[in-house]
């Protein structure tokens, strides 16, 4: 029987590529012998005829590659074999993971067969069982096919399938198909497209759908009756053994492959949601363990579709069924309600196990499948997977889980031991279920956990109720006793997270403040103001995000864009920095537009959100590269706090950066008001800093030198090192035009701080200004791993002027489901119009005194009326911001004299 290897494993390879790689877009029709794009796997054509094995018909969907692809937009269309007209759709939503597939559930001939797994899309087509035509399409349109062979690239067509006489094929029309009544589907022979429907695929007699998260179902062949007038040998009998017994002290139980009689008391059941079985323990086990001497464990799982609708908890049993090991989880396999029978005489309930989670996987093991009452402390370590799973990944104790290459030097045995511990520390919490809550066949579903509550990362995860400990897709899981939804009541669930959010930065001191801030694709280019775009989409199939197909990379329309917008303008208001550069916003020249354009409307956008001319930009330079992103750097500034000294100036003569984004400098200066005369004297080389934003070559990709090393440093190490050299120079130069040594380089740098190009740059003299280990801040989380990625590096003179530094955590700690390229995905509506994921990234904001600076108003330096510039010194010296505000009180009282 095939069944799911568990979609936590699946999705959590799809998480790490989404993050590491894009979603690979399969563009059409065309030979791939070598496995490159999805394909169509297989297609049960027959679905609920007599002596058929599944009540519905299907179409499987395979992807050979080793990233996931999104089929958002996309669609499975079927037109009748003699048809020329459009043909009718059904769409997809969601991804096919990696080297994994998808199951489309389309219509039925009657009520034969058993249910399918649980597709991953359901559409209302119903094709012929002997010949027609069937489309895996990139768009959700109809298409427009001419009879005949379908050529090669034909726009819209990933694969297409025709079989029996139809008229439209690839090549060559696939074998037609038998009786509706004889059992059988049009297989693939693996991944392999030729580009020929009648090499590819045959005829088979046994049908396998398997959807995204792995499972899949063979039913028994109801065409072959068991011959009553041959007699068969009888099966000898079970031996009867204790759970303990059938557990055994390894990682694997000694029973596999026997059948065996044991008895227990049922202490979960997950009769929904997909694990389709229920935990047994035995009776009066538990309590308090001493690991030193629990060797084995004394619960089960048992996999019983046929049984688990049968049993509730508290019922004693006994169980009959096969000892199996289903990737690394000891299951007892029931196949009938013949293998349960339920004691009369009550049993004594098991106690939860009161125990730390155990350290080594040998502890682990002993408590497998038992019923347990988490001790200590626990902290959120991901959420990254918990708007389409439900899954929350803990650490144990109350810190993070940390990227070794933030603490540690690459391959150093420092940074093995925090891998270590990062391992020794992990573990997950369920929500009892194998849901794909972004699937179309449960959107309708609230998602765990989200539904009830933020769930951030840091937050403290209390243990309300006992869970199961189980092993499923390489991970060590707590497991509720059954399973929950978003509309599980909070106080049913079995653990509550603790509200870390921060409505302000922490107060940085300083008269100026500067920020750093990845703006997260921002464009207000929308993909429906371009052609070629294809989308992800929402749970109606409407466009949200650009996925492809254009430059675009960011909104699919005025709507969604203002959705991003309005959390991005509240996030830059809210940190009450004064000077803030941006990473990853659109260069507009790339859309024959003002170079600037982008950068004026969020300039304009948050001006209208204070209700002043507050903010403006540093405009482009007149020598810019010869070739840039679409994505670029800018840099915006108060112009009642600070006033631009000079033009801004681009790196154009390093070679670099010609795969990543050029570095941005501009000189500023306070706005001092001269006392009695209300006109600002011309800025001094002592008030004058220079600003330099950065945003070096992502992680994701590289060869040759770029290649992944594997020592954690990730792909295009190479590049950022020499990068991190290149701005080194570039720094020297920009301070001698600039006529100031005050420099604090800011940006997204894509390296930890602990990798080579963050010593390059700290090596030439420049300090890292993000908060210490023990601040336990930082601006990114990836694979459920805290660090930063972003910094703010300052000259030896800049440190000398900073009081303060802070990493507002209201991005990387929040779910992705609250961003707004997440809205509609699911029932929940988790998008909120405020600060929490407005980007990916964390903005780090730093203070500085500079002297002479007036705060508006008539305020005294760090007390303006700013947002965020309220009292407080943050972590600057004491006296220092004393005596400056003593002076900046003096300069305000004598203006007030004349």
């Amino acid at each position: 029987m095939q069944r799911s290897v568990g979609r936590t494993l699946l999705c959590a390879t799809a998480a790490t590529a989404l993050l590491v790689a894009p979603l690979v877009s399969v563009t059409a029709a065309s030979a791939d012998p070598v496995g490159t794009g999805l394909v169509i796997t297989e297609a049960y054509l027959k679905g609920g005829s007599a002596n058929q094995p599944f009540t519905n018909k299907f179409v499987e969907l395979g992807n050979p590659t080793d990233s996931p692809v999104a089929v958002d937009g996309w669609s499975v269309q079927y037109r009748s074999a003699t048809g020329t007209g459009a043909p009718t759709v059904g769409k997809l939503s969601g991804s096919v993971p990696a080297h994994g597939t998808y199951l489309v559930q389309m219509g039925s001939n009657g009520t034969n067969g058993v249910a399918l797994p649980e597709p991953d899309s359901v559409t209302g087509l119903n094709p012929s069982g002997s010949t027609g035509t069937l489309v895996l399409a990139n768009q959700a349109a109809a298409l427009s096919l001419p009879a005949g062979p379908v050529a090669a690239g034909t726009p819209g067509v990933v694969d297409l399938l025709g079989y029996g006489t139809s008229n439209t094929f690839e090549t060559a029309v696939a074998t037609a198909g038998t009786a509706n009544s004889v059992p059988d589907a049009l297989t693939r022979a693996g991944t392999t497209d030729t580009d020929s429907n009648a090499a590819d695929f045959r005829v088979t007699s046994t049908v396998t759908p398997e959807n995204a998260a792995g499972d899949g179902e063979q039913p028994t062949d109801p065409t072959t009756p068991t011959d009553p007038t041959t007699p068969t040998e009888p099966s000898p009998p079970a031996e009867r053994i204790s759970i303990a017994q059938l557990q055994g002290t390894g990682d694997a139980s000694p029973y596999v492959g026997k059948t065996v009689t044991t008895t227990g008391v049922v202490t979960a059941v997950y009769a929904t949601g997909g694990f389709a079985g229920y935990t047994v323990q035995t009776a009066g086990t538990g309590g308090a363990l001493d690991l030193g001497t629990h060797t084995a464990s004394d619960a089960v799982f048992v996999y019983s579709a046929a049984t688990a609708g049968s049993v509730t908890i508290g019922d004693a049993v006994e169980l009959t069924g096969s000892v199996s090991e289903f990737n690394g989880l000891t299951e007892l396999t029931v196949p009938s309600a013949a293998g349960l029978t339920k004691l009369a005489t009550p049993a004594v309930a098991p106690l939860p196990a009161a125990v730390a989670f155990p350290r080594a996987d040998a502890q682990r093991e002993s408590l497998e499948s038992m019923l347990v009452a988490p001790q200590g402390d626990y902290t959120v370590a991901d959420n990254y997977t918990t708007n389409q799973y439900g899954e929350v990944v803990l650490a144990t104790g109350t810190k993070r889980l940390l990227q070794p290459t933030e603490v540690a030097r690459p391959g150093s045995a420092e940074a093995a031991a925090v891998t270590a511990d990062n391992a020794a520390r992990k573990v997950v919490l369920d929500d009892g279920a194998s849901r794909n809550f972004l699937s179309a066949v449960n959107q309708s579903i609230p998602v765990s956990w989200l539904t009830q509550g933020p769930v951030t990362v840091g937050a403290a995860a209390t243990f309300t109720k006992p869970v199961v400990l189980d092993y499923r897709n390489d991970s060590w899981k707590f497991q509720p006793t059954s399973p929950i939804t978003g509309a599980t009541p909070a106080a049913a669930l079995p653990a509550a997270f603790s509200d870390v959010r921060t409505a302000a930065p922490e107060q940085v001191g300083g008269d100026v403040r500067l920020a750093g801030f990845n703006v997260l694709n921002y464009f207000p280019t929308t993909g429906d103001q371009l052609t070629g775009c294809t989308y992800y989409t929402d749970r109606d199939g409407d466009p949200v995000t650009v996925r492809g197909g254009c430059d675009a990379r960011g909104a699919a329309n005025a709507d969604d864009l203002a959705r991003q917008q309005v959390k991005i303008v509240k996030a830059i208001n809210g940190l009450g920095a004064d000077v803030v550069s941006l990473e990853e916003i659109e260069n507009s020249a790339r859309f024959g537009q003002d170079r600037d354009a982008a950068v004026a409307t969020l300039v304009a956008a948050l001006n209208a959100a204070t209700g002043k001319d507050t903010w403006a930009y540093a405009g482009s330079p007149t020598a810019l590269p010869a070739s840039e992103d679409v994505i670029r750097l800018a840099i915006i500034y108060k112009k009642d706090r600070v006033q631009t000294v000079g033009a801004s100036t681009i790196l154009t003569d390093s070679t670099a950066f010609a795969n990543a984004r050029q570095p941005l400098a501009q000189a500023f200066a306070p706005v001092v008001t001269k006392p009695g005369k209300g006109k600002a004297p011309k800025p001094s080389a002592k008030d004058t800093f220079l600003v330099i934003a950065n945003h070096f070559k992502s992680k994701g990709s590289g060869s040759g030198a770029d290649a992944d090393q594997g020592d954690g440093q990730g792909a295009s190490n190479a590049s950022r090192v020499a990068q991190s050299n290149a701005l080194v120079a570039f720094s020297t130069a920009m301070q001698r035009q600039s006529g100031t040594d005050k420099v604090f380089m800011l940006g997204d740098f894509n390296a930890y701080s602990q990798e080579d190009p963050a010593v390059v740059l700290r090596q030439a003299g420049y300090t890292d200004l993000g908060p210490t280990r023990d601040a336990a801040e930082w601006s990114y989380v990836f694979d459920g791993l805290s660090g930063s990625l972003d910094h703010v590096f300052a000259s030896k003179a800049a440190l000398a002027t900073v009081t303060g530094v802070d990493i507002w955590n209201i991005n990387s700690v929040e779910s992705v489901g609250l961003e707004y390229s997440r809205y509609d995905y699911n029932v929940t509506d988790l998008y909120r119009d405020d600060v929490r994921r407005a980007s990916d990234h964390d903005p780090i904001l730093v203070g500085i005194d500079l002297p002479g600076l007036t705060a508006p108003g008539g305020g005294t330096p760090g007390h303006g009326s700013d947002p965020g510039h309220g009292g407080g010194q943050g972590h600057g010296n004491p006296i220092t911001n004393a005596l400056a505000a003593i002076a900046a009180l003096i300069a305000w009282l004598r203006s007030l004299l004349g």
